[in-house]
């Protein structure tokens, strides 16, 4: 019973230092020095000499290096046009079909998400095109925002994902193989979203108004897609076949989209700075609680928290659904009040060990970790997506929570799918080899 309770104060130190306002990456080191001289019986100088050490290893990582580097790629994206002409590119193609361009939420985040790497930037990028013009079009409000919610989280699973190289950095996993994965299961929940939006608007034709006549002939269409599209083929395509790794795509993609905006006359010095800027801080943001991160994973493992706690679940005898039954609830509570990043980060040295012990593959287990990671993203009081948009339209956040509440089921099923049939994640990955 020590090890729950040694377990149960680095949680509560966790939740009491957060729950103060304290930044997230001050949080973990506060808490990683706490653990190691109150429960490892550390000296004040052997905590400072061992944390340095890790903390220059942690922050020399070579992959971290893809993090800003897609973050720029976003954010130049997002201060072009380019975002529109995806809109408008993807109108004649969803305007004849049960849900009209309500669906264009669906597809634009899909494919925004090839490019961007972010939950927030994705569902920001669309929705400051789709939010108005569908109000404009007499689509269901609520419906025109929860799919939104829903469809900008994609950002985190469909690669380049941020969250996944975090993941694949800290559970030592091959982040290309990483990003194979989650095509599938990312593609699987656009189609739950899609097929949701098709069943409401044949139940309610009045949420969705159809379009016949669209303003866009097919062939503008493929001219407005050609740069989204012509991006994902370059950043994607070098990762799957081999010619990059995903640190060299994120820097391939960036040059990319900078001779992109030159060839058409968009670049400008104030694009360029602004994204810069915009890029710098969330760079810091992300890799600081990542190489902080690092700081309490080795805590844990000082205090033999990983080790102790997958003995002591292991003689409980649970089964594996029974066990992911659990993790997931974990991950569901901490969504309430955290970032994926930081639910990724500090949770990885406790629950890793545990499923590899129940025989789970850790690939597949970073695509449901995504996944649950992209719940929290819809649901309050810290859903990023949820903020954003209520930036977006004004509306209350219990009110866009309510929205999002059918995507988030359906998020879950696509959980409970890839649980069920594991090679929907693992066959992408295997066929590479």
């Amino acid at each position: 019973m020590e090890i729950l309770f040694t377990t149960l104060g680095v949680i509560a130190m966790v939740f009491i230092v957060l729950g103060l306002g304290t930044w997230v990456f001050a949080g973990l080191v506060t808490v990683s020095v706490l653990s190691l001289l109150l429960m490892a019986d550390f000296s004040l100088h052997r905590v400072g000499v061992t944390l340095s050490r890790i903390l220059f290893r942690a922050g020399s990582s070579w992959e971290l290096s893809a993090i800003p580097m897609f973050i720029l790629m976003g954010e130049m994206i997002f201060r072009s046009d380019i975002s529109e002409r995806l809109f408008r590119g993807l109108e004649p193609i969803t305007a004849r079909i049960p849900g009209g361009i309500l669906h264009t939420n669906i597809f634009g985040c899909t494919l925004f998400a090839a490019v961007s790497g972010s939950s927030s930037a994705t569902t920001a990028t669309v929705g400051k095109i789709t939010t108005r013009e569908l109000e404009i079009r007499g689509y269901d409000r609520r419906l025109s925002i929860g799919s939104l919610a829903g469809a900008g989280s994609l950002g985190l699973l469909i690669p380049p994902s941020i969250v996944m190289i975090v993941y694949g950095v800290q559970a030592e996993v091959s982040i290309s193989k990483l990003f194979m994965a989650g095509v599938l299961p990312g593609l699987l929940i656009a189609c739950l979203y899609s097929g949701y939006l098709f069943y409401q608007a044949l139940r309610f034709p009045q949420k969705a108004p159809r379009e016949v006549n669209s303003k866009v002939s097919m062939r503008e269409s493929a001219a407005l897609l050609a740069p989204v599209l012509t991006l994902i083929f370059i950043v994607i395509g070098s990762i799957y076949s081999g010619i990059a790794t995903p640190s060299e795509a994120a820097a391939v993609g960036v040059g990319a989209v900078v001779l992109m905006l030159l060839f058409e006359r968009q670049l400008s010095w104030k694009l360029f700075t602004d994204a810069v800027q915009a890029t710098i801080l969330s760079s810091v943001m992300v890799c600081s609680i990542l190489v902080c991160a690092a700081l309490l994973s080795t805590a844990v493992g000082y205090l033999h928290i990983p080790r102790d706690l997958a003995t002591f679940i292991g003689s409980l005898e649970l089964s594996a659904p029974v066990l992911l039954l659990i993790l997931a609830l974990f991950y569901v509570i901490l969504g309430l009040f955290l970032d994926g990043i930081s639910i990724t980060v500090m949770s990885l040295p406790i629950t890793l060990p545990l499923v590899v012990q129940a025989g789970f593959d850790p690939l597949w287990f970073g695509v449901f970790l995504v996944i649950m990671v992209e719940l929290g993203q819809i649901t309050p009081p810290v859903g990023f997506n949820l903020f954003v948009l209520q930036g977006l339209t004004g509306e209350k956040l219990g009110a866009i929570a309510l929205a999002a509440f059918p995507f988030f089921i359906l998020m879950c099923v696509a959980a409970l799918l890839i649980s069920i049939f594991p090679q929907i994640v693992l066959v992408l990955p295997n066929l590479g080899g």
